[in-house]
C-alpha cells in the first residue's frame, strides 16, 4: 500500500464542490479521443477569438492547473500553498511564439519573477525554457556546430545576453533559477550555456539548475560527464530530473529521418533510468543538489528512502521535491506534512497565451499510463470519506 494514500491531507484545501469539478475534468482527460478533439477544438476557439471561451477556460482546467493570469493573481495560491510548507515556482506559461520581440518581454517578465520573489520564501525557484528566449533551429545549429550567418551568430549573441541577464540576477539576489529540458535537438546547446551559467553563479553554491529527461537514452553518462568537469572547474551542480515530456514528438522526427529513437525502449526502461538519475545524486552530494520533479509515488519513496541511509534532515538544502499545481497533491501535501521540500509548478498568464500549455498538459496525462486513474481514484476516495465520516 502507498504511503501516499491519505486523502485527508492531500485534499484538505478543497471543498466537495472543487473536488467534484476536478474529477469531471480528470473523467474528460481520461479518454484519448475527447482529449484530442476538445484541445484542439479549444485551440482553434481561443485562435479566433470565440465569445465566451476564455470565461469557460478560466473556470475549468484553468482553475484546476493554473495560478492565474498575472503573478498578483495567482498569489492567492501561493499564499495557500505556503500555509501548507509547499513551495511555489511562477511557470510563465507561454508558449509556441519566436520573434525577437516576444524573446525579450519573456525574458522581462522573468526578470520580473525575481524581483517580485525577492525575499519570499515561499517562491524558492525562478524558471525558465530555453526557447522562451530564442528560436529551437537555432539552438539546434548551435547545437550541431553549423556555421553561422552574420545574423544567426547576432541572434545567438542576444540569446547568451537573456540567459545572462537572469542567471546574473538571480544570482545577485540569491534565487535559484532552473532551466527546463526541451526537445533532443536543442538540448547540447542548452546544456552548454546552462554549463557556462554554472561555471560562472555556482561557485559557492547551485544558483543555476539544469534539466535532465530521464526518458532519454545517454543522460545518466551526462550527467556523469559533467560531474567530472565540474569538479575540475570547482562549481557546483544543480539538476532537476524529470522522465520527459515530448516521446511521441521525438519519436515520430526520429522516425521520419531516419536516426536512432532517443528514448527509452520501455516505460520500465525509463523509470530504471530515472531511478537511476537518483542514485547518481544521492551519491555525489558532495557538488551536486537535486530537484526531483515527479507524480511517481515509487521514485518520490526512493528519495525519502535514500535521504534516510544517509542521515539527511528531511529539509535537506540539497534535496527539493516537484510537481505540477492540480496534479498529485496525495505526494505534494504528504511530503510538505513531513516537513521535506515540496514545491508546485504554478503557471501563470493570459488565458489565450496558456491554451497551448494547457492543451500539451491535457494530452500529457491521456499518455502516461495511470496518471489520471490515481487522481480520480483518490477523488472519489475522498469524497466516498466525507460522505460517511
Amino acid at each position: 500500500m502507498s504511503i501516499f494514500n491519505d486523502t485527508k491531507v492531500a485534499f484538505a484545501d478543497k471543498t466537495d464542490a472543487q473536488l467534484k469539478k476536478a474529477f469531471w475534468m480528470f473523467k474528460m482527460i481520461e479518454q484519448p479521443a475527447l482529449t484530442n478533439i476538445g484541445t484542439s477544438v479549444l485551440n482553434f476557439s481561443v485562435h479566433n477569438n470565440f465569445p465566451f471561451v476564455n470565461t469557460i477556460v478560466k473556470k475549468t482546467l484553468f482553475e484546476q492547473f493554473v495560478g492565474g493570469e498575472t503573478r498578483e493573481e495567482s498569489l492567492k495560491v501561493v499564499t495557500q500553498l505556503y500555509k501548507r510548507g509547499v513551495g511555489s515556482i511562477f511557470d510563465y506559461s507561454i508558449e509556441g511564439k519566436e520573434d525577437e520581440a516576444t524573446f525579450d518581454a519573456v525574458c522581462h517578465e522573468i526578470q520580473d519573477i525575481v524581483q517580485f520573489s525577492v525575499g519570499n520564501p515561499a517562491l524558492p525557484f525562478i524558471v525558465f525554457k530555453p526557447t522562451a528566449f530564442g528560436r529551437i533551429d537555432l539552438y539546434e545549429a548551435v547545437g550541431k556546430g553549423s556555421e553561422l550567418t552574420t545574423s544567426q551568430k547576432e541572434e545567438w549573441k542576444r540569446v547568451v545576453q537573456r540567459f545572462e541577464d537572469v542567471c546574473k540576477m538571480c544570482f545577485d539576489h540569491d534565487k535559484k533559477v532552473m532551466i527546463d529540458a526541451e526537445e533532443t535537438w536543442m538540448q547540447d546547446a542548452a546544456d552548454h550555456l546552462c554549463e557556462t551559467m554554472m561555471e560562472k553563479y555556482n561557485r559557492e553554491k547551485p544558483i543555476v539548475w539544469n534539466t535532465i529527461q530521464m526518458y532519454r537514452t545517454g543522460r545518466l553518462e551526462y550527467m556523469e560527464a559533467h560531474a567530472a568537469r565540474a569538479k575540475e572547474k570547482g562549481y557546483f551542480i544543480g539538476y532537476k530530473i524529470v522522465r520527459g515530456a515530448y516521446m511521441e514528438k521525438e519519436r515520430a522526427r526520429a522516425s521520419a529521418k531516419g536516426y536512432a529513437d532517443p528514448i527509452q525502449p520501455t516505460k520500465d526502461a525509463t523509470d530504471n533510468n530515472y531511478n537511476a538519475g537518483i542514485d547518481f545524486i544521492m551519491n555525489h552530494l558532495n557538488i551536486v543538489s537535486g530537484y526531483f520533479g515527479t507524480h511517481n509515488e515509487i521514485s518520490s519513496e526512493l528519495v525519502m528512502d535514500k535521504m534516510k541511509q544517509r542521515s539527511l534532515e528531511n529539509n535537506s538544502e540539497h534535496v527539493f521535491f516537484g510537481q505540477l499545481y492540480g496534479m498529485s497533491d496525495n505526494i505534494t501535501f504528504y511530503l510538505s506534512d513531513k516537513g521535506y521540500n515540496a514545491t508546485k509548478y504554478l503557471p501563470y498568464g493570459p488565458v489565450k497565451d496558456v491554451v497551448p500549455y494547457l492543451t500539451r498538459r491535457a494530452r500529457e496525462n491521456t499518455s502516461v499510463a495511470g496518471q489520471t486513474g490515481r487522481e480520480l481514484r483518490l477523488i472519489q476516495k475522498e469524497l466516498d470519506r466525507r460522505k460517511n465520516k
